[in-house]
């Protein structure tokens, strides 16, 4: 089933200047429960909240969709909010899920969050949550 314009009457990221902020855009799901998402982020970055270091991740977030499917812009421009934000990697992981949650209403999420070494250790955060 083609996508609908109906299906893009709520998105207002998508094909505009577009700040970054701490929400996320859905878009109706034409296969309710059937469809497994995964999303891929490769480039993120946020600082060390003791020190303001710069730490660089590579986040997955892996869901099965409900009623809706989480648009990919927002989720970049969401992502882009941690940026200058000071935030442990176990803290990420949790506050990542947390909205999702709230935003895409999803049966099943996992977020894992993959940091670069520093200081000589790489650490993986990963949360989980089911409806």
């Amino acid at each position: 089933m083609p996508t609908a314009k109906q299906d893009l009457q709520a998105l207002t990221k998508l094909g505009a200047k577009a700040e970054p902020s701490r929400s996320l855009e859905v878009f109706p799901n034409h296969a309710p429960g059937k469809i497994a998402v995964t999303l891929h982020c490769t480039e993120f970055t946020c600082l060390c909240p003791l020190t303001g270091q710069p730490d660089f991740a590579d986040i997955e977030i892996v869901y099965t969709a409900d009623k809706f499917v989480v648009e990919s812009k927002s989720m970049k421009l969401y992502l882009e909010t941690f940026r200058n934000v000071g935030v442990f990697h176990e803290h990420l992981a949790v506050d990542i899920g947390e909205d999702f949650v709230k935003f895409v209403k999803p049966l099943a999420v996992s977020v894992t969050v993959k940091f670069h070494v520093r200081g000589g250790i790489a650490i993986d955060a990963q949360w989980e949550w089911k409806r």
